[in-house]
């Protein structure tokens, strides 16, 4: 008889690329994932994964079964939660991926009530800032600032954000202080490194799209407000990233005659997983955490 946690253990392994990796993010020992490989492969009379001393990839007959074993372990997962939702609890695990300085800053205050109130829930949360690929990875969702277009994925709106121009004031009085998009050329800039075209503001005729040059590129939004803190340049960051610094005088907001584009937040999850209940609670406890407008831009 075929059991669950043998298809829980391929599918890890399948998405996570190795053993050791499909055991952590399981929280078992590497020798129980490999004898719950060789169980299910035993039941179904089929090699399912070709292992090497140097990599682990899969047969045809495991790319084959990936993803009946993916519907398998996913209805068994909301027959679960839905008969815990009829008893009023939710539970069982939840794989979330969020971008690192968002995370810090704002999503773990907001994850420690919704803990409290479903202790159910056994939540695991990786922070990156490169972009979690939610469908081929093992997440249940992801969170995301900026638009997601993967039609894998069912994506809703959690927050906005306006975008805003800052630096330090001890920058804006070695170099002084920009009144329009064409006098940032002019000016250093800490730039986020994963996007090309990142300083966008809506003009007359449509976006227009500044490049200034660049102090420091790098893909992690705390460097980049820690770097206009030190005096590098001028950055554009979301508020959420620099309304305490606003409020305190460290940074200021710098007016050009344009508004940047802004950055909203979104939760995503994987078309065919459908949408548990526990990504739904999930969703609506940081709309109410957050607010509308969220206190960030308040």
């Amino acid at each position: 008889m075929m059991k669950l946690d043998g298809v829980a253990a391929f599918v890890a392994t399948a998405e996570a690329g190795s053993i050791s990796e499909a055991a952590r993010r399981l929280g078992i020992a590497k020798s129980v994932v490999s004898e719950r490989l060789a169980e299910l492969e035993r039941v179904l009379a089929a090699r399912l994964v070709q292992r090497t001393t140097r990599k682990l990839s899969l047969t045809e007959g495991g790319q084959t079964f990936l993803p009946r074993a993916r519907r398998l372990l996913g209805e068994a997962t909301e027959a679960i939660a839905e008969l815990a939702e009829r008893r009023g609890a939710l539970v069982g695990p939840l794989r979330l991926a969020a971008p690192v300085g968002f995370g810090s800053l704002h999503l773990g205050p907001a994850l420690y009530g919704f803990l409290a109130d479903h202790p159910g829930i056994d939540l695991t949360l990786e922070l990156d800032d490169g972009f979690a690929d939610a469908a081929a990875d093992g997440f249940d969702a992801v969170l995301r600032h900026g638009p997601i277009a993967d039609n894998r994925l069912v994506v809703k709106r959690l927050a906005t954000s306006r975008r805003l121009l800052v630096a330090a004031p001890a920058y804006l009085a070695a170099c002084g202080r920009p009144e329009s998009l064409e006098a940032l050329a002019g000016h250093m800039a800490v730039l986020y490194a994963n996007r090309a075209a990142d300083w966008r503001f809506a003009g007359e005729a449509g976006w227009v799209v500044v490049r200034p040059r660049a102090a420091l590129r790098v893909n992690n939004g705390l460097i980049m407000r820690d770097a206009a803190l030190a005096g590098l340049g001028l950055t554009l960051l979301p508020s959420f990233f620099v309304h305490a610094e606003l409020k305190a005088g460290t940074l200021v907001a710098i007016d050009v005659g344009a508004e940047a584009e802004g950055a909203e937040l979104y939760i995503a999850h994987p078309r065919d997983h459908g949408a548990s209940a526990k990504v739904a609670a999930l969703a609506d406890c940081l709309r109410r955490h957050f607010g509308s407008p969220p206190y960030w831009d308040m």
